[in-house]
């Protein structure tokens, strides 16, 4: 039996309109399957968590209006109410472990928000994915963490919680959009065995959650960190602004960036998603 790479399914269902969500979705399963590993989209179906969606299944979540996003916290609320879900990176990584899947490919994952973190009770809006990280063992092949969040906070948040952060290829931590962050990976790694060699030595060592495998998006394709940044700060703006809080806030974020960079931004996701499914089936791939 060939190895697995899970995949989200929120990107299908809140990502990107249709058709061009089912069509990402069709081709990330198709690069998984170059590499000779099994693609195994994550979602759920009238209550029921599936690691391996049928086709009519990713075309259901693609243009069917009001899928739920759900994450860990919400899982129990979709199945008991037999709902149908997409699943966030938290909601994947639970979902993957439990059918036994050591790999999962994403475009990027949540952190700490910059600017728009205090509630106004000494806490800091984090997402989800971080705490999933923390307790979960799957490896999960990124592009950093989306633009619009703390980087630098999200790494502190990583390290206290004994998160190794791996850079595939890279010393520095990518930024998604961009290559280049100014910050420092734990660990650099240039080759799939490396990276197994990492996550066969954690699970020997019996350590809890999971590890961050952080690759640069392709270089053709990449938005200097210069010309996003004044971006994302625009946006911030204006989500502090309209007083926006929790979920509310990367949904808004990540639609003004797409508005104020045309199809650059869109173009840049879609390259990073594909370079990573391949990353990802690679690494799976020397797993075994």
């Amino acid at each position: 039996m060939p190895p697995i790479v899970a995949l989200e399914s929120t990107v299908i269902s809140h990502g990107l309109p249709y058709p061009q969500n089912i069509q990402l979705a069709q081709r990330l399963e198709a690069i998984i399957r170059e590499e000779g590993v099994r693609p195994a989209t994550i979602g759920i179906i009238e209550g029921r968590i599936i690691a391996g969606l049928g086709e009519a299944h990713i075309r259901l979540l693609a243009t069917t209006r009001d899928i739920r996003k759900v994450s860990r916290r919400d899982l129990p609320i979709v199945v008991a109410r037999k709902l149908n879900g997409a699943t966030t990176v938290a909601a994947t990584m639970w979902a993957a472990h439990r059918a036994g899947i050591q790999v999962f490919a994403t475009g990027g994952i949540g952190g700490v928000h910059r600017g728009l973190g205090d509630l106004g009770t000494g806490s800091f809006d984090v997402s989800a994915d971080l705490q999933e990280l923390a307790q979960t063992p799957v490896t999960v092949v990124c592009a950093g963490v989306k633009a619009i969040l703390d980087l630098p906070a999200t790494l502190e948040y990583l390290e206290t919680f004994g998160v190794t952060v791996i850079g595939y290829q890279t010393n520095e931590f990518p930024a998604f959009y961009s290559r280049e962050s100014g910050l420092t990976v734990d660990v650099r790694c240039d080759t799939p065995e490396e990276v197994a060699a990492i996550i066969q030595a954690k699970r020997q060592l019996n350590l809890p959650g999971g590890l961050l495998v952080a690759v640069p998006i392709p270089e053709e394709a990449a938005i200097p960190k210069g010309e996003i940044e004044p971006i994302i700060a625009l946006a911030i703006e204006e989500a502090e602004f309209h007083k926006l809080r929790s979920a509310a806030v990367t949904p808004f974020l990540l639609k003004k960036i797409a508005e104020m960079t045309g199809a650059r931004s869109l173009e840049a996701n879609l390259a990073l998603l594909e370079n990573n499914a391949r990353v990802a089936a690679q690494i799976a791939r020397v797993l075994g």
